[in-house]
């Protein structure tokens, strides 16, 4: 069988980083408990604000939560009232001091796991997967993707027998490194059965290699011409010490 790596935990550390920042030795598994229940409890209560990731990053006693959302007017509320709320309700999961922060999503049609939960949602209106799948590539094509795959799984249409379909347009170059590939997965929960839904999203290629070269030239331009700054003003200093000394003699 096929054996598949995920493509976000392949490209960790290169042009991918974690959604939860932070490092512990004893606590690792309490505070591992306390990410899963945050995520989960706000991706139930913002269910219908299109959350597309929930990042966490941890220094001493505070927490920062970042949540990415494509709707970010629902989660904040009318003069931020919803967004308060929301926090009280996180606090109470956690004994750290929380700082809370709303992202927006600019192109949400390019983002794998909101393009999956929109075609999950369609699926359980009963709507005609194919269209569905068919619907969603096209929109992320012409919103500027390069290439983008959809893959769902059970009982599709109704039938007995479950089966696999997939569909996609452009390029998915899942083995490339350097390509950003957006990867997404959710559930659509028919009235006859589960069906899994996978997106993978091939935004753009990322050249790092490149970008280090540029600051590193950039880097020995500035020392070099610090070199040059010091050697002029070594020389005056030495010349005006020559003259100071005629005039003694003189």
């Amino acid at each position: 069988m096929g054996q598949k790596v995920h493509p976000v935990g392949f490209r960790l550390g290169y042009i991918k980083t974690h959604n939860s920042k932070w490092f512990s030795k004893k606590e690792y598994a309490k505070l591992l408990h306390e990410d899963l229940k945050i995520r989960s409890f706000i991706k139930k209560k913002l269910a219908h604000a299109g959350i597309s990731k929930v990042e966490i990053e941890r220094a001493g006693d505070n927490v920062k939560i970042n949540i990415h959302s494509a709707r970010p007017g629902i989660v904040i509320g009318k003069r931020g009232v919803d967004v308060e709320n929301l926090k009280v309700d996180l606090q109470e999961l956690t004994e750290n001091q929380l700082y809370l922060n709303i992202i927006e999503v600019k192109n949400p049609e390019q983002n794998a796991q909101l393009v999956a939960e929109a075609i999950a949602l369609q699926l359980e209106r009963k709507t005609a997967f194919r269209r569905v799948m068919k619907k969603a590539i096209s929109l992320a094509m012409q919103s500027g993707a390069l290439g983008i795959k959809v893959c769902c799984s059970g009982r599709l249409g109704g039938a007995e027998i479950a089966r696999t379909e997939w569909l996609k347009d452009g390029r998915i170059p899942l083995h490339t490194i350097r390509a950003d590939i957006d990867y997404g997965f959710t559930e659509a929960l028919t009235t006859y059965g589960r069906i899994g839904v996978k997106v993978w999203v091939f935004k753009k290629e990322i050249f790092i290699s490149k970008k280090k070269e540029k600051i590193e030239a950039k880097e020995t331009e500035k020392t070099k011409q610090a070199d040059q700054i010091k050697e002029t003003t070594s020389g005056k200093e030495t010349d005006e010490n020559v003259d100071a000394k005629e005039s003694e003699v003189s």
